[in-house]
């Protein structure tokens, strides 16, 4: 690269950056890879000074229910009147959470998210459930007329994000992902370069989570007193309790969770996926396993998930649960491979670098902007959560998709679906890429679903 075509280079990234940081897609138009508008100067407006109130309900408010809680009480005519949970211990910190952020009136509480569904006063729930209720949850909050922010993954297995895909078309109601990234400012400017070629035509991306979990044991033992078990359980087919599955070790394993594929890989997957500008699969294929410790994990806690797109396209995640070495320095993390360099990102803010791995440019976050802590199961973005809330709640209000569409969110995790299931069945697996379906293997096709406790069946 010469040095006019370099300093072109840098004045055709910078361009805007500073503007960006105000929150939102300041671009004014569509460059999230769905149908919504954006999150234009505009509908910015309109949030700080809109006069129709939404009556919120958070549901499953722990730890990142907790927090969001408190996110969403912060936004302008937002008011949260309904907070729910089955462990009765969280009610209070919740309510304090919320009262804290300013709102003026205490929320009710609520054991049953059934009640708060047939509450005609609430306008939009948040779920921040576990896996296998995020899908049910979200067909049912549709079918009682809510919007639904839910978090990732959108679903527990490929149907059920099928069918909150139909049930939000269906019931015409807004459904957002918690794809914090897709709200991202800095992060946006950054994908559409990506999409007017600044590297070229982007052809591989390496995505990539890290941890140090520690063993993890479950044990026999009797529902404590604070905790609705029943309802916990939900759709999912009844299991006994056991003490140290709840509230976090149900992730690792299949009955409940979704391992740390769709717990974490979701979230740089959705953005390799966005900036690759790649819808279905043709090919998935993944290997790993339980290798740190002989534990009650049924999840692998190390994984490598390879995924092919139709036109020489490949997006590659690693996983490592269990051993905290950093790749690349971060904890966590996006690189894009194209024609003419690379593009490093895993927050609100990029690098790029030429075929020789020179630095051209590193764009920061916009003033204010917070560091994002990768391992931070409550908040790893205060700032992120705050930008992706207000486009959900200028999405209702406005009438339009939000950045992280259902749809698109059905896509990313399906993907990760695709190469847990791959990894269960021990072989590569053939995709149509019209719709994401597993072609010609009976054995994988078996776990594009589930079965559920009788009357619980989610239906469209």
């Amino acid at each position: 690269m010469t040095t006019n075509s370099r300093r072109d280079f840098i004045k055709k990234i910078g361009i805007g950056t500073a503007a960006l940081s105000i929150g939102g897609n300041a671009l004014g138009k569509n460059v999230f890879g769905g149908t919504g508008s954006g999150f234009s100067a505009k509908s910015y407006r309109n949030i700080i000074g809109a006069n129709e109130r939404i009556n919120m309900a958070t549901i499953g408010v722990n730890s990142r229910g907790n927090s969001m809680g408190g996110t969403f009480a912060r936004q302008k005519n937002t008011h949260i009147a309904t907070v729910c949970d089955v462990d009765t211990r969280t009610i209070p910190k919740a309510i304090k959470t919320i009262m804290d952020a300013g709102q003026t009136t205490p929320p009710k509480s609520e054991k049953d998210l059934r009640i708060v569904l047939e509450d005609k006063t609430i306008d939009a729930i948040y779920t921040a459930t576990p896996d296998h209720w995020h899908a049910p949850l979200t067909i049912m909050a549709c079918q009682a007329g809510k919007h639904v922010y839910v978090e990732k993954p959108l679903s527990h297995n490929p149907n059920e994000g099928e069918l909150a895909v139909a049930a939000a078309r269906k019931y015409n109601r807004i459904v957002q992902m918690g794809a914090q990234r897709r709200s991202a400012p800095t992060l946006t400017k950054g994908i559409k370069l990506l999409h007017e070629g600044i590297i070229g035509r982007v052809y591989m991306a390496k995505t990539w989570y890290t941890n140090a979990r520690k063993e993890n044991f479950l044990k026999p033992g009797d529902v404590p007193e604070w905790l609705d078990y029943d309802l916990w359980q939900g759709p999912a087919p009844r299991m006994p309790y056991k003490d140290g599955l709840i509230h976090y070790n149900w992730h690792w394993f299949w009955h409940w969770g979704t391992g740390e594929a769709l717990n974490n890989g979701t979230h740089e997957v959705d953005v390799a996926r966005w900036g690759l500008g790649v819808d279905y699969p043709i090919r998935v294929s993944s290997s790993g396993g339980i290798y740190q410790f002989k534990d009650d994990w049924e999840t692998p806690d190390t994984q490598i998930v390879a995924i092919d797109y139709p036109g020489n396209v490949s997006l590659v995640w690693e996983n490592r649960s269990r051993n905290g070495r950093k790749i690349e320095g971060q904890e966590r993390g996006i690189i894009f491979y194209g024609e003419k360099g690379s593009l490093d990102t895993g927050e609100d803010a990029y690098k790029i670098y030429d075929l020789q791995g020179k630095l051209i440019a590193d764009v920061k976050p916009g003033t204010g902007a917070e560091t994002m802590e990768g391992r931070n199961t409550a908040s790893p973005s205060l700032g992120m959560d705050n930008l992706h809330v207000m486009d959900f709640l200028d999405a209702i209000r406005n009438n339009r998709r939000p950045n992280c569409d259902v749809e698109l969110g059905h896509k990313s995790t399906v993907a990760m679906q695709l190469g847990n299931i791959s990894l269960r069945v021990g072989h590569d697996l053939k995709i149509d890429a019209k719709n994401g379906h597993i072609i010609g293997d009976k054995d994988a096709q078996r776990l594009w679903s589930r079965t559920y406790e009788k009357g619980w069946e989610p239906k469209v």
